[in-house]
């Protein structure tokens, strides 16, 4: 019974730690920041890049161990079923013996060699080209999730706004009929509002469809589990006081991570001209050898008695004629420079060109946003008017209808807006390089 019950107590223990590891990777009520920096701890791109750095930084590692002593050992054994044979003063003469056995220990220690001193050199920008590739994939991701975010807002708030229509049209839906009933009005009004009612449930649907498909796309960008529940939490009024922005800034090209990885390519580029430049001097190394020899023409007694040697040399490899490939890889490496020194140029003009774009849709955005907030509180107030003039006989209802459409199709404009306004602030915000994550 003791170990029964032993067995079981670490079966649930073992379900409660990972019941304990799911719900820490869930997100209970999630705000833009919290989807950001689960994305950037989650997402399978940014992972995929911190494994390439923990790649490249054992890469590194690996070249720069040709400089430290390398140290092996080599063991053989041989039986000749035929001796070798020599003439000797005419005679010839069988040499060796049966069975030979080596046991060599070696020590190779690089002196001078130029793929070693190209990865001495290189080794600090291959880690930062690797370190930037990850910052690039977070600077994306924060884009993505970031408008996935803003456009789940809008059409959340477009779903509270077709239920607050809904409740009023429903209402008034009511009173018209109680007017048709009581002979006031005839049966137009009313049909007019049942017509306008299911018009507004009909978009309130298709919202929720396509709010249910946004969700699936935030949770891939956020490299959320499959089926797990997600819900996000915001502030109306903080997302409103987040649209204004510095349209007065500049770019400075040295804040975009795409420019800086293209200076970082140029250095190793640089110092691959260097490399293919040393390509007269010589691979300089020193080796000493120990051996262990076993000679013996009786296999049983090969190990009785050992003949060792030793020595050390000095080894220089020294190119003489490589016919012109020195000079045609130099030519080809600076060719490649020159390369990048262009691709720098039409970046920096993709950039100012790309900012320019950004902040001519932020503008245009910006004032599309403070007119429909307007046209929200004017439509407001023209739909209070006539509902009221409509009750007490002075207006109809189609003008009542036409004042509720206005009304509600302001709402939305106002919810677009003002997704349409923070993407763009975000797309100005990557032109700039300001991207944080």
């Amino acid at each position: 019974m003791k170990k029964t019950f032993g067995f079981f107590s670490f079966v649930l223990s073992i379900q409660l730690l990972c019941a304990q590891s799911k719900s820490d990777s869930l997100l209970v009520a999630a705000t833009l920041q919290e989807c950001i920096q689960y994305a950037i701890e989650h997402q399978p791109a940014v992972k995929r890049a911190q494994l390439q750095e923990q790649i490249a930084g054992f890469t590194v590692r690996s070249h720069l161990a040709d400089w430290l002593p390398q140290v092996g050992g080599v063991y053989t054994v041989q039986h000749n079923f035929q001796r070798g044979t020599n003439v000797i003063s005419g005679v010839a003469t069988p040499v060796g013996v049966q069975n030979t056995s080596v046991g060599q220990f070696y020590l190779d220690q690089t002196i001078f060699n130029r793929d070693v001193l190209l990865a001495t050199r290189s080794k600090s920008d291959i880690y930062m080209q690797a370190s930037q590739a990850t910052a690039a994939e977070k600077i994306d991701i924060t884009v993505e999730v970031s408008k996935a975010y803003y456009d789940i807002f809008t059409t959340q708030q477009q779903i509270k706004v077709a239920d607050e229509n809904i409740a009023r049209l429903q209402k008034s839906l009511e009173d018209a009929y109680y007017r048709y009933q009581s002979g006031i009005t005839d049966k137009t009004d009313y049909k007019r509002a049942q017509i306008s009612l299911n018009n507004t449930k009909a978009t309130k649907q298709i919202n929720e469809a396509a709010l249910v498909a946004k969700m699936e796309n935030l949770k891939n960008l956020l490299g959320y589990p499959v089926g797990a529940p997600l819900t996000i939490v915001y502030d109306s009024l903080q997302m409103e006081r987040e649209v204004g922005f510095d349209t007065l800034q500049r770019p400075d090209f040295s804040k975009r991570i795409e420019y800086q990885q293209q200076l970082t390519q140029k250095r190793l580029e640089q110092a691959y001209v260097i490399y293919q430049r040393n390509a007269f001097l010589p691979n300089v190394s020193i080796s000493a050898v120990y051996n262990l020899n076993y000679l013996n023409n009786n296999f049983d007694k090969l190990y009785a008695k050992n003949y060792p040697n030793s020595y050390v040399f000095l080894n220089a490899g020294i190119p003489i004629f490589q016919g012109g490939k020195r000079r045609a890889n130099m030519k080809s490496a600076k060719l490649t420079v020159a390369q990048i020194d262009l691709d720098l140029i039409d970046l920096e003009n993709l950039i100012n060109s790309q900012y320019a774009t950004a902040l001519s849709n932020y503008k245009g955005n910006l004032a599309n946003y403070l007119a429909s907030k307007e046209n929200v509180q004017l439509a407001q107030e023209v739909y209070d008017i006539l509902n009221l003039q409509y009750k007490a006989g002075i207006k109809t209802y189609l003008e009542v209808i036409n004042a509720e459409t206005d009304l509600r199709t302001s709402q939305i404009n106002y919810f677009n807006a003002l997704n349409q306004v923070l993407a763009s602030k975000v797309d100005a915000a990557r032109a700039l390089g300001l991207i944080l994550y």
